[in-house]
This record gives C-alpha cells, structure tokens and sequence, in this order.
C-alpha cells in the first residue's frame, strides 16, 4: 500500500474531476467515435466503448446522442471524423506534461497546444520525451467513504497493484487488463465509486512551491479549456496550501 498522499493533491484531483463534468458530453461524444471507430460498436466485444458508454449513461446523456456517435464511428452516419493524437513536453517549471487530444483538424490542435505552451514559457517535445516517465493504469476513486476496509479487501482479491488512502479518501490503482474486471466486482458489491478513469500516472513526482505552482495551474487550465483536448497528465506535486 502506498504511503499517504498529500490532502493538496487529493483536493487538486477532485477539483479536476469536477472541472471535467462541465465538457462531459462533448468529450464523450468523441471518445464514444473513436471507440466505435477502432473497435466497432458492439460494446459487448469493445472494452473502450463499453467503458465510454458506461460514463456517457451515468452522466444521463440520452441514447440517441450515444447512437448517433457510434454510427459516426462505424462509417453508418455522416460526421466530423476524429483522430487521435498526443502531444508531450515540459512546463517552464520542469513538470513533465502529456496532452490527449481527439480532433478533426490536426493543424489547429497542435497550433493551439504549441500556443498555450509557449505562452507559459513551457517546451513541447517530440513523441516519447516525457510518456516514459508514466504508465498506464487504471485509477477508481472514492472521495468520501465510510467502507475503505471493506473497499480495500476486495479490490486486493481482484489484483489491485496499489492502494493510496488519507482519511476517508480511497484511491485503487489497476493494471489496464484488470480494470474492468475490478470495476465489476466493486459494482457487483454496491461499492459504488467517484470516478474512474485509465490515466497516465507518473509515480515519480516533482514538488511546486506555492509561487510556481499557480503559474503551473494557470498552463494547465489554459491547455484543458482547448476544445480539443481530452485529458492532461502531469508528474506534479503541490504544496498543501493550494
């Protein structure tokens, strides 16, 4: 189990949970395409859509909206089409800063991630210079709850690879192959969770003072407000008065 996180970082993830739900639906909208696109739409044998459509429900978007993607995915509707792509580099602090973007015009994304990046006296890099410094994994959240024994318990029976918890939060990291099969289990036992996502995750972290830490956050809010951006990933760490 890892040792205790720091409450600054637990409340910085929150606050970037929260912020995400405002461009829900867009964002899921885009993911639901390219789910489709690269898997197909049967969800049942399409893990990623499966686990877009999961988010896109939850957060009430109506099934026409959720069909209407996938037929855009699959060639069976017309639409925007949509390309992944990443893009990697440093903030003028040093932090390491992975950007997930889902986009129909390439040159417009790259120009306003290489803006926001400059703006902020940060440097992009080509692909790979920081993504080493991560892994994928799968991350499900609880913010507030009074069974993190129980929680715990089980998702070590299920091959959690970590277990970060302070208080009453709970974070359970996964291998990507047992993600989905951790998420079960815990709905299956009404351990209902916050959030959970496949992320990048830096375990090796960079500690901001509180100066340079403002003008970090402010990079990130600049980037996470592109319309075309999906996620940001970083290895920062932030001091407790943040």
């Amino acid at each position: 189990m890892a040792g205790h996180s720091k409450w600054a970082n637990i409340q910085h993830r929150k606050k970037r949970q929260d912020a995400k739900r405002g461009k829900l639906f867009t964002k899921l909208i885009k993911e639901i395409t390219v789910a489709a696109r690269e898997g197909g739409g049967d969800a049942g044998s399409n893990p990623r859509l499966r686990l877009a459509l999961d988010k896109a429900f939850s957060g009430n978007m109506n099934k026409d909206t959720v069909e209407k993607a996938i037929n855009r995915g699959t060639g069976n509707l017309e639409g925007a089409s949509y390309e992944e792509i990443r893009y990697e580099g440093y903030s003028s602090s040093g932090i390491a800063v992975i950007v997930d973007c889902v986009t129909d015009n390439k040159n417009r994304t790259v120009a306003d991630v290489r803006h926001a990046f400059s703006k902020y006296s940060g440097n992009m890099g080509s692909s790979g210079s920081v993504s080493y410094l991560f892994k994928n994994i799968g991350i499900i959240t609880y913010y507030e709850t009074n069974q993190a024994e129980e929680i715990i318990d089980l998702a070590i029976e299920n091959n959690a690879i970590d277990i970060i918890q302070e208080d009453k939060y709970l974070e359970i990291h996964t291998d990507t192959k047992d993600y989905l099969s951790v998420i079960k289990v815990l709905k299956d036992n009404n351990f209902i969770f916050d959030s959970a996502e496949l992320e990048m995750y830096a375990e090796t972290k960079i500690q901001l003072d509180s100066e340079l830490a403002e003008i970090f956050l402010k990079f990130i809010d600049a980037i996470e407000e592109l319309d075309d951006v999906q996620n940001v990933y970083t290895n920062a760490e932030y001091p407790d008065n943040i």
